[in-house]
């Protein structure tokens, strides 16, 4: 079994942020597989269905990032999940925007939802990191703010194709397994 989890915060107001980008994946590997409805556990949501062979079971914490580590844990120790087993979707600042990236362990980077997992499960779990790119010039904030904004509409277009290549890397772990999937992700096309 695999536990597929998308980070991000609950509410309206966080919807369509770029710090809820691994909500969306999950969001969309379920419609995209036609899995039930997501039900409330673990101080998140939740569904399952298959991949291939594979049970896989995907959750989205709603105890805001920097808890998630809470409810990733209660899953993971209920479905007896090894952190190996584990494929954390978030979004990435040091990655440039449309830029979809797998590893296995790691720091945390200042993400605030990879520290709270690691504290809760130990680094060994693996990393579908989504490229949010760093601010622009003259974007008025910090970098909490740019994560808590919202895609442009350039960006907004091109979100669908993004969320595919990463839906493409989970079905890659669990059909194939992680070294192949890296191999297949992290592989740049020659030009």
């Amino acid at each position: 079994m695999f536990l597929v989890v998308g980070l991000g915060n609950p509410g309206r107001e966080y919807d369509g942020t770029r710090h809820n980008v691994g909500f969306m994946a999950v969001d969309e590997l379920r419609r995209a597989e036609a899995w039930p409805d997501f039900k409330a556990k673990f101080s998140g949501l939740w569904t399952r269905g298959e991949l291939g062979a594979e049970s896989v079971v995907l959750l989205k914490p709603q105890t805001y990032m920097n808890l998630s580590g809470d409810s990733v844990q209660a899953a993971a120790t209920f479905l007896k999940v090894p952190a190996n087993d584990i494929v954390v979707v978030h979004d990435e600042l040091d990655l440039p925007w449309r830029e979809v990236r797998l590893k296995v362990g790691g720091g945390h980077a200042g993400h605030n939802g990879i520290r709270s997992l690691i504290q809760h499960l130990g680094p060994d779990f693996v990393r579908l990191r989504i490229g949010i790119g760093k601010p622009p010039p003259g974007f008025r904030g910090d970098g909490a703010d740019w994560v808590l904004s919202r895609f442009d509409a350039v960006e907004a277009a091109e979100l669908a194709g993004v969320l595919d290549t990463a839906l493409a890397a989970v079905r890659t772990v669990v059909r194939d397994g992680v070294s192949e999937a890296m191999k297949r992700v992290n592989t740049r096309p020659r030009t």
